[in-house]
């Protein structure tokens, strides 16, 4: 097995041990980007040169018998609306197309504290405004496990470098299912944190009352490894939990014998494909097989949870994409006349037309005629959310449900009908909307080969929990084991691989 196909709790021992150089284990990852990123598209920018410095940087402190740190040398993927200091961040938007920002976010600066290095900055949705990295102004990424279907979205890119073994790790964002949803789609482990729990500080923002910043790994040992690096309170977030955290990795025992799981009968409704209720069926006998005691619960408001999400989102949107002007920095249209026309010029020209939608969208809920009609009934649908979650864990360690209500489509399916595409993240807006984590990881295959993802939620703050679920299931099957047998040439574009 080659160094990039190694997981990183497989692979840091060997870093620690002096088995294998850092220098060597990044370039295994800097020469799969090479054969195959081509095909999948999975980065916006490869950090080469930065990669190579780095890992000398390491070997000579190893040389020297300085202690490993944590995720000594690491090639980590970073999802690019994640600020990283002196490599270009575009959030997948022409308006940032050449953005470097001066400062790095603080899941950045933990990952490099700990001895991650990056590898570069993966593709998304624009702005993370999608579900299948289609809408990307760069290009759209292709799903590993068949080119002519869609990683899923936002984090579209950061859950195809991990399976295709162009990254040990990488993290992703998710507002509304982004981590999870392609996380489902590309077959590996995503979890999205507790709200609070992971700083947002040098996220590019899209709804700050709802983005988390979360690990998409190849299994769940590797998920709680760097949870553990890039959790933990941050006095640049004003939301940032502030109470002592476990240590995650610690959390991992294979044993689940008297957990209730509860399981949200709304979940398995109509709109959810046979396949997949299938394979969730088959999960669940095997949670019970595991020791778990399965009971059926409502979530009764779950049903208005997608409208109430887009109000909500968009109306943040439209806030924090305001600051996108043509003054300060990013895309400015020639030709103005005034500086009014070049604003309105500027973002009609450099933002794309599914971050246009959402920004039109969300200024119109929050004009005085409809702020209350529109808005604040969304706030009032979300605190009833809240309220469902907080009552049926008063009867349920845990919630276990599908991570979607498809596998992965193909590309073109559902660009023409935004509300079908919003659909594919049904299953995950209700967990944003109240804040609790959920993790989805690898419970079967469709006739074709395509992963379904099972999703897991648990308390506000209590990953342990979701974790150990986590864990048992995977430990008692084999579908995070399989890997894609990636069609090389197929689909490639025009470039090769692309600098910062």
């Amino acid at each position: 097995m080659r160094l990039n196909e190694l997981k990183a709790h497989e692979l840091l021992p060997m870093i620690r041990r002096q088995e294998v150089a850092v220098e060597e284990a990044v370039t295994e990852t800097l020469n799969r980007i090479a054969a195959v990123d081509r095909t999948i598209q999975a980065y916006i920018s490869v950090a080469r040169e930065h990669v190579l410095r780095k890992a000398k940087e390491a070997d000579a402190r190893l040389k020297k018998g300085e202690p490993a740190r944590p995720l000594e040398g690491l090639p980590v993927a970073i999802k690019d609306n994640i600020c990283t200091k002196g490599i270009r961040t575009t959030s997948a938007s022409r308006y940032l197309e050449d953005f470097i920002p001066p400062y790095d976010a603080t899941v950045v600066r933990r990952l490099e504290d700990a001895g991650a290095i990056i590898v570069g900055k993966t593709n998304l949705d624009e702005f993370a405004m999608g579900s299948s990295t289609e809408n990307s102004a760069m290009f759209p990424t292709r799903n590993p496990w068949n080119l002519k279907r869609v990683p899923g979205g936002s984090s579209g890119g950061s859950a195809a470098a991990v399976i295709a073994d162009e990254a040990v790790f990488a993290l992703g964002s998710d507002t509304g299912g982004s981590i999870r949803q392609p996380a489902s789609f590309c077959g590996i482990v995503g979890l999205k944190p507790s709200y609070g729990l992971v700083s947002r500080y040098g996220l590019i923002g899209y709804a700050s009352s709802m983005d988390q910043i979360g690990p998409m790994t190849r299994d769940v040992r590797d998920c709680a490894l760097i949870l553990r690096a890039i959790a933990g309170h941050d006095p640049s977030d004003s939301q940032s939990y502030s109470k002592e955290l476990p240590d995650y990795t610690e959390c991992l025992i294979a044993d689940i014998s008297g957990i209730t799981v509860g399981v949200p009968k709304e979940f398995l409704e109509e709109g959810l494909s046979k396949t997949v209720k299938d394979a969730f069926m088959k999960a669940l006998d095997k949670l019970e097989e595991l020791g778990a005691r399965i009971i059926e619960v409502s979530l009764p408001h779950s049903r208005h949870a997608l409208a109430a999400y887009y109000v909500i989102s968009s109306a943040e949107a439209s806030s924090n994409l305001a600051r996108l002007d043509g003054v300060r920095y990013g895309y400015r249209a020639a030709g103005c006349e005034d500086s009014a026309s070049m604003m309105a010029m500027s973002r009609g020209e450099g933002l794309g037309p599914e971050v246009k939608r959402r920004i039109v969208l969300g200024t119109y809920v929050l004009s005085a005629e409809n702020h209350e009609k529109y808005f604040n009934e969304a706030l009032r649908v979300r605190s009833l959310i809240s309220g469902d979650f907080r009552e049926v864990f008063e009867t349920c360690d845990c919630l276990v449900g599908p991570t979607s209500p498809t596998v992965a489509f193909e590309a073109g399916e559902k660009t023409r009908d935004p509300l079908e595409m919003y659909l594919s993240d049904v299953y995950t807006v209700p967990p944003n909307l109240a804040g609790i984590p959920g993790i989805s990881v690898p419970c079967g295959f469709d006739e074709e080969g395509m992963p379904v993802g099972l999703q897991i939620m648990a308390e506000q703050y209590d990953e342990a929990t979701l974790l150990r679920v986590a864990y048992t299931f995977e430990q008692a099957t084999d579908f995070h084991k399989r890997r894609p047998e990636i069609q090389k040439g197929a689909h490639e574009s025009a470039g090769g691989e692309r600098s910062v």
